[in-house]
């Protein structure tokens, strides 16, 4: 069951494994599911919003990377 699980997932576009992937997410935090980040974790992504944060120009809108997925 699971490869062909596998198999129609990689019958589907991009756009429609992101979706499919939202979706499994939004299910999962549904569920109350707490996800533990190990510390290491959590400095890179303190350091990440840092580094953003001093040069804006290094990231992107959720906009821009949804109309860059759609395109």
């Amino acid at each position: 069951m699971e490869s062909n699980i596998r198999e129609q997932i990689k019958k589907l576009s991009v756009s429609e494994r992101i979706i499919l992937v939202e979706e499994i997410w939004d299910g999962i935090t549904e569920e109350n599911i707490q996800l533990e980040l190990s510390s290491e974790q959590k400095q890179e992504i303190e350091r990440r919003s840092k580094e953003l944060k001093t040069n804006p120009e290094l990231g992107k809108s959720w906009e821009e990377i949804i109309s860059k997925l759609k395109k």
